[in-house]
């Protein structure tokens, strides 16, 4: 068994004078607790398996990759080929096509939960994570409403993986006269299909690969698009001669210096594209690979949305000054008429909101260190899914945090083993 009630804790905590500890229901777990049930959790699980190291996965929603099955438009590709987004030893089958859709990667991250016999502790939040220095665990107190009756939860542990990523919560920002705009507002996160907006003028916020693919799917739709592209963005084109411009760009950088690859890069992109200038879409100073290590910015991968900004099909407008009564006033002076608002506004992470701890992570929920050494903190902490690398960046932080937690674990039963039979040696040698 993984784990054990609270009749099993070590009594040194029952006299702790920590009374709370007797209030809820406790769980000794033999092994790490994993925060998180998407792509990067079932991945450090799926190692930890192959070492035989007992462990445990909580995870708010009702299903594994909750961010793919309920937050995600029904349009929705892998924007890389399916050989960068796939987990660690689980290829995906070969009938998927290069880029899956949402609807083939949750199938195939059910299939990976199934081979690996992972089953996450579903509907069970936490609430709060703290290292105990006395006694040299983590305490995860969380909130489960698997029943009718919420449970208050609290798992001790030596390790705790972090593995609810960069996306665990929107981005809503703040637009002066919004609430008296009286139309439609939604987040992208609850975006499914243009269908209910045909013929509707849409506002959509945000030009990242969003903002793009939620207008492109309003066209599809016959609605009236304006996307709202307040800074600069660089947009590459999927597939550069035949190939994913991702692969190009890794091939590339086995030869060559970053700021030259960005050089090719927006060449290619120059000659591909045009001038995208003249269309509202101006380009950083930073190249995009420099612009995606330095502040995780992802170039928004084209399929299809230039070609409506070209024809005019989607507007794009700049930055937004104040909304009013069904229309929009933008920083330009011009205003819109418009009936619904899109908002391609983005994610964050919600580590800071419930792991008492600030040496690792920074005040925005993300590893201090860099990739690829952000991966390990102190005490028995551990982060996956924080790269600003996607799947891959994921994947390679899985593998080494399932590692390390195998090889201390692994350790410390050695240790424990040995002290047992010494006692019972001592035993033996006394009678």
């Amino acid at each position: 068994m993984y784990n054990s009630t609270c009749l099993n804790i070590p009594t040194m905590f029952q006299s702790s004078g920590q009374e709370d500890f007797l209030s809820r229901r406790c769980i000794w777990v033999n092994g790490p607790v994993i925060v998180g049930a998407g792509p990067s959790g079932l991945a450090v699980g799926a190692g930890l398996k192959a070492q035989g190291v007992p462990f445990i996965i909580l995870e708010r929603a009702n299903c594994i990759a909750s961010l793919w099955q309920n937050r995600t438009y029904d349009r929705l590709k892998l924007h890389l080929p399916k050989q960068f987004c796939q987990l660690p030893n689980f290829p995906f089958p070969e009938d998927f096509p290069e880029y899956p859709t949402k609807y083939q990667f949750i199938t195939y991250l059910e299939s990976y939960a199934k081979h690996f016999d992972i089953t996450p502790h579903f509907n069970e939040t936490v609430q709060s994570a703290k290292y105990d220095e006395t006694f040299g665990l983590w305490r995860v107190k969380t909130i489960s409403t698997s029943s009718f009756i919420p449970t208050e939860v609290e798992y001790i542990c030596r390790w705790l993986v972090v593995a609810t990523g960069e996306n665990a919560e929107k981005v809503v920002p703040e637009f002066e006269g919004l609430q008296q705009f009286g139309g439609n507002i939604t987040h992208a996160c609850d975006y499914k299909s243009g269908e209910n907006y045909r013929g509707k003028r849409v506002l959509v916020v945000g030009c990242g690969n969003s903002g793009m693919e939620v207008s492109l799917d309003l066209c599809n739709h016959n609605a009236s698009p304006s996307m709202v592209v307040r800074s600069s963005v660089h947009v590459l084109p999927r597939e550069i001669f035949g190939k994913s411009t991702f692969e190009l760009a890794i091939e590339m950088m086995k030869w060559l210096p970053l700021w030259m690859v960005d050089k090719i890069l927006l060449l290619l992109a120059w000659l591909i594209l045009g001038n995208l200038k003249k269309y509202g879409l101006k380009r950083p100073c930073i190249g995009p690979l420099q612009l995606k290590n330095s502040q995780g910015k992802t170039p928004v991968l084209d399929i299809g949305a230039l070609d409506k900004i070209r024809s005019g099909k989607i507007k794009v407008v700049p930055g937004i000054k104040r909304f009013s009564n069904g229309r929009v006033e933008l920083v330009n002076g011009e205003k819109l008429e418009i009936d619904s608002v899109i908002l391609a506004t983005g994610y964050r992470s919600n580590v800071p909101s419930w792991l008492r701890e600030n040496e690792f992570f920074s005040e925005d929920g993300i590893p201090k260190n860099p990739f690829p050494n952000g991966w390990k903190g102190k005490a028995g902490l551990y982060a996956v899914g924080f790269t600003r690398r996607g799947l891959s960046g994921a994947s390679l932080d899985a593998i080494s945090v399932a590692l390390d937690i195998a090889n201390s674990w692994k350790e410390e039963t050695r240790q424990k083993k040995k002290t047992i039979a010494a006692r019972h040696r001592r035993c033996i040698s006394h009678f």
